[in-house]
């Protein structure tokens, strides 16, 4: 996904978070992969099927982020 989230625009940077070294070396190898359009369409349209459920926050949450 990290590869998909910087094709989509050029100034979306990922920033992951890692506490193992083998997890580090995935994000860091994600740096030589390149998307070509279809394979970027075909994840566009795979992600758009995907049915969210829940709130993103709770309700005390929700109150801070309207602030």
């Amino acid at each position: 996904m990290l590869t998909w989230l910087q094709a989509k625009k050029p100034w979306i940077v990922p920033i992951p978070g890692t506490t193992k070294l083998a997890h580090l070396q995935e994000n860091l190898a994600t740096a030589d992969l390149v998307f070509t359009a279809g394979e970027i369409q075909e994840l566009d349209n795979a992600i758009s099927k995907i049915t969210i459920f829940g709130d993103r926050y709770t309700g005390e949450e929700q109150k801070r982020v309207e602030k």
